[in-house]
């Protein structure tokens, strides 16, 4: 009996795993956490003076700190969730005029949407097209490496280009998180022409630099960061007036200068570099240069309409007045004209953090219904009554609030979210206390502070682009932050006490 033939099979496919159950998702800490604090504030008897409106939305607002703090969720998912409690927490609440009367969810959805009708939301919008545009054309880079071609090869005067190179792009580019992206890439191929480990002083400070000199220039230029926009948002709903670009620039400039100087003999102190001069250093930024080509068509338009845009912000209220966001979406439609401009919205869509426009308005929106609800004016005359704030003098004042927001700055990891919650209260604050003093001046001075995000890595978006190069420890950026954050508050409340008086901010 013959052996049965093998005969070849087409091998079968694989039979499919079964397929598991989804995972279940634990639903984070932070998340369940709000919630409790949300509902042990709406449980909590409080003071006949609340509006019961009020009272809801203090609890949103506890709720929105908790979330942000420990980062349970996005910020865009938070921004979400905050639109809803507000549509249904406060649509069934009496409205403070009638207590008869309740607000109804298309009245209070409406409220929770308000600050997407803000200008200071517009002009975020319009700087992140700028934004896009510089990196779209390239200018961005263009702009930095020209800028350290200039510096020499010794340690000292690279750590000095690369915040000069910080300060031109806070001038031009409107988003802190755009310029460290921009800056950070252009500072590694420099630290390699160094020879030098990723972990040696050299890379660590110079990086460590990038991310402090940002946060240092937020404060110096009005229009360099999202969270001075919505400062000024805040202004202008709260207080009735604003302060022009070229006001904020000769109050915070200054000290941005002497704190970049700082920030240079620090990181030297701390980390000392490994060699005095870079090899090839200033080399390798002309090759990138030559790389880069002439510069192009869109690169000189976008050049000539920012620096047309930069001669508008400074002159505002001087030759002009138009206002900074009506002269940015000028600048817009000229970036954007066919044949003239340098991109299309294709082009650009996809470069937008639109979440980052989404946080913004409900930030605004937040802010705004608290101070419609009473809850801000009743929560700043608690802080009042309890902290003896109404016995102390101007500087103070600043010193108190500016310590605090330094101190809670340490659990946020967004400037903006941090502006959203707590910029209202303290204005509200301002306008309970007693004494001849200017509110309008001291706002522009607390939201100097909440750019403070020197201590942390998590503090702040470019400190966590920075972070990403592994050219630095948490401990190394702390041991230079703290410094910063040391000096640079002393420094204001020197300046609080003389430059800024004279000026008549106090």
């Amino acid at each position: 009996m013959s052996e049965p033939v093998a005969v070849p099979v087409k091998p079968a496919s694989p039979a499919a795993p079964p397929a598991s159950p989804p995972s279940k998702a634990k639903i984070p800490i932070g998340l369940i956490a709000g919630v409790i604090a949300m509902l042990v504030v709406l449980f909590m008897p409080m003071s006949d003076a609340l509006p019961v409106a009020g009272h809801r939305m203090l609890a949103i607002l506890v709720f929105a700190v908790v979330v942000w703090i420990t980062e349970a969720v996005s910020y865009e998912a938070s921004a979400i969730m905050i639109t809803t409690l507000m549509a249904f927490l406060l649509g069934t609440a009496p409205t403070v005029q009638d207590p008869n009367v309740v607000y109804g969810t298309s009245r209070a959805i409406t409220m929770a949407l308000t600050g997407f009708s803000n200008s200071a939301l517009a002009l975020v919008a319009g700087a992140l097209f700028i934004a896009a545009a510089m990196t779209f054309t390239g200018l961005d880079k263009r702009i930095a490496l020209v800028t350290l071609s200039k510096v020499g090869t010794s340690t000292r005067r690279i750590m000095m280009g690369a915040i000069a190179v910080t300060i031109v792009l806070s001038l031009v580019v409107p988003s802190a998180t755009a310029r460290s992206a921009c800056v950070v890439p252009i500072m590694m191929g420099v630290i390699a022409a160094f020879g030098v480990e990723k972990r040696s002083h050299i890379a660590a400070g110079i990086m460590i630099i990038v991310a402090q000199a940002t946060s240092i220039w937020n404060v110096g230029i009005q229009t360099a960061a999202a969270q001075n926009l919505l400062t000024v948002g805040f202004m202008d709903k709260m207080l009735g007036q604003r302060v022009a670009w070229s006001d904020w620039l000769v109050a915070g400039a200054p000290w941005a200068i002497i704190m970049s100087a700082f920030l240079v003999v620090l990181v030297l102190k701390l980390l000392p570099p490994e060699t005095d001069a870079v090899q090839g250093g200033k080399e390798a930024v002309e090759q990138s240069l030559r790389d880069l080509g002439p510069m192009t068509g869109p690169q000189k338009r976008l050049m000539i309409v920012s620096v047309l845009l930069l001669l508008c912000w400074s002159t505002e209220g001087k030759l002009h007045h138009f206002d900074t966001t009506s002269t940015t979406y000028f600048g817009l439609v000229l970036l954007m004209l066919p044949r003239i401009g340098v991109m299309t919205w294709k082009d650009v869509q996809s470069r937008i953090p639109w979440g980052t426009v989404i946080v913004f308005g409900v930030g605004i929106s937040l802010g705004t219904a608290l101070l419609t609800t009473q809850a801000g004016q009743w929560l700043g005359a608690q802080v009042v009554a309890n902290t003896g704030l109404d016995k102390l003098g101007s500087v103070g004042i600043f010193a108190i609030l500016g310590a605090f927001l330094i101190l809670i700055h340490l659990g946020f990891a967004s400037a903006t979210a941090l502006t959203s919650a707590m910029l209202p209260i303290l204005i509200s604050v301002l306008q309970t206390l007693p004494g001849d003093f200017n509110r309008l001046g001291m706002t522009m001075l607390l939201g100097f502070v909440v750019s403070y995000g020197f201590m942390l890595p998590i503090n702040a978006p470019q400190n966590m682009v920075c972070l990403g190069t592994e050219t630095f420890t948490a401990k190394q950026f702390a041991k230079v932050g703290i410094g910063i954050t040391i000096v640079g508050f002393g420094l204001m409340l020197v300046m609080a006490a003389t430059y800024w008086r004279w000026l008549g901010w106090m």
